[in-house]
Order: C-alpha cells, then structure tokens, then sequence
C-alpha cells in the first residue's frame, strides 16, 4: 500500500497498485506519448505497461503549432482496453474550455472500461492553443480560465457521486442533473476519479483549489512557470498541503512532470532526490519533436523505468 502525500503523518500514504514494480519504491513513474501516430501512440501504452512503467498519459491540445494532436478521450480509451494494469490520464485536461458534464461522462466511460485506472489531471489550459486563443466565446483571460475551472470542478465533484445535483457557478448553472453510472469503486472504497489539479506554487488561491481535491500537479508561479521544480520546491509544496489540508481528507498525490536525465544512474538519483523530498509521481515527458520521434520515446520505454 502506497501512494500519497498522509497530511496527518506527513509520510507517504495509502494508494493500492497491482503489479507493476515491487513495493517499497516511494514515487510511481509514468510516460508521455507525446509524438506519434494515433497507433504508435497506443502501442506506446502497451509497450510502457509491459516494460513496467505505472502510468502512461496523453495530452489534451487542438492546436498548439501545428503539432498532430489527437483526441485524449479517443486515445485513452483505446488504451485502456488494451492494457491492465497501469495508471491512465492527459497532462493535463484543459478543463476550462470542456463541458464539464459531457467531460463527466467522458471520463466514467473510460475509468470503466480501465476498471478503474484513471486519473484526471487538470488545469487551465495553455492559452496559445488556437482553439482559444483563435475561437470567439473562449475564456481568453487567466481570471475567466480560473472561474470556469472552478465551475468545472464543482461539477465534476457532483457527478461521480451519481445524485442528482444542482451547481450555481460563476459562468454556468446546472439544474437537477443527474449522471449514472457513477465511477469504478477504488480499492479505499471511494467512487470517484481522482482529480489532480495544476497548483501554481506558492499561489494561496491556486493552491488552495488543489488541496480541496485528490493531487497537486504543481508549478512555479508566474515568469517561472515552465522552469522544473528541485527537490526543495517539492518539498515546500508538500508542507504547504500538509499544512492546509484536512488530515482525514484521503490520499493525495504530488505529480511532477518533465524530462528525465538521459543518463540512467543520473535518473535515478533525480527520481529518489524527489522521492524523498515527498514526490509521489513522476511522468517523463519529452516535448522537442526533433528527438522525441516515436522511435526514440519506443526506446527509451523499453528501457524500463529508473527506480531509485
């Protein structure tokens, strides 16, 4: 049993995971397919389950510099049929500009058809993607973005339950709706899908959304946005969630994401570095299409991942 942040003990807490590495690593290691036909991108899953990866994740963009960008939903459910055991999800959901019920639905269809292997990983947005940026009726402003977020959230947080709910947000209402099935019942009986939110660090209001959910995929705040966290940024924010979130509120996650050292020793060592500092995921993920060809994310898949 592994797998969250335990804001009472301040230790690593319980998550359940079938198969995969051997217990006693503290921090799970995942993959981007980030380039790649839609079928070299499935098989990408395949290939990181059977070489012993625990998560494998999409993304979610329309139009970002002309990159091929296929549909997240499409993909995952492909995978999940097609593997068994590791963690599903994109990094991350642009939540803001999705129904927030037909993403409910969405999501329910494929943690069933995973039996209950997806995370849901979500944020803003980048707001360079054209299908904001470029489209009328967007939310085209940090402020809106974080609004319609909210909304989003809340409606998420409703719907797994299977009632029949009513949300009064800032930019939608939702009036007696009521969606079933509701999510696969994971092994701590819960029956929702994990949400980790983007949690701009040391931002109280960012943060604080990401504390009221089930993880914190965290950044730096501002002009140090895409700068990757150390081990001490990791293990500010785990104090930071210690301090603010209930200690009987459940598991929680601290996901980090970035590029691994190529070198294997050096990898290593950086996975236990955050390991230790309170990390509790970490998804390789490579973004420069000149070396990130589907050949070379394949192999470096099949290298297994680098646990400490």
């Amino acid at each position: 049993m592994r797998g969250g942040v335990s804001v009472a003990a301040g230790s690593v807490g319980t998550g359940c995971r079938a198969g995969g590495r051997a217990e006693g690593a503290v921090v799970r290691l995942g993959v981007v397919g980030s380039f790649g036909t839609v079928h070299e991108v499935v098989d990408l899953a395949v290939e990181a389950e059977g070489h012993g990866w625990d998560g494998f994740f999409t993304w979610d963009g329309v139009d970002l510099g002309g990159m091929d960008a296929w549909d997240p939903w499409a993909v995952l459910a492909a995978a999940a049929v097609r593997t068994e055991r590791v963690t599903l999800g994109a990094l991350v959901f642009a939540l803001p500009r999705r129904r927030p019920w037909v993403f409910a639905k969405q999501a329910v269809t494929v943690d069933h058809l995973s039996g209950g292997r997806l995370v849901l990983p979500v944020g803003l947005g980048v707001p360079t993607d054209r299908a904001v940026s470029g489209v009328s009726g967007e939310a085209a402003t940090l402020r809106e973005r974080a609004e319609r977020l909210d909304d989003a959230l809340a409606v998420l947080e409703r719907s797994f339950t299977g009632d029949r709910f009513d949300v009064d947000g800032g930019h939608l209402r939702v009036d007696g709706l009521q969606l079933r099935p509701v999510p696969v019942t994971r092994p701590d009986g819960r029956s929702r899908i994990p949400v980790w939110v983007v949690g701009s660090f040391p931002s109280a209001r960012s943060m604080g959304r990401a504390v009221r959910y089930d993880g914190v995929v965290p950044q730096h705040r501002g002009e140090r946005a895409e700068q990757p966290l150390d081990p001490q940024d990791v293990a500010d924010v785990v104090a930071w969630v210690r301090e603010h979130r209930p200690a009987d509120a459940g598991p929680f996650d601290v996901v980090l994401h970035g590029a691994l050292p190529a070198d294997r020793g050096a990898a290593r060592e950086h996975v236990a570095a955050l390991a230790e500092a309170g990390a509790t995921w970490f998804v390789d993920a490579l973004w420069d299409p000149a070396t990130a060809t589907p050949e070379a994310l394949l192999a470096r898949v099949r290298q297994g991942p680098p646990v400490p």
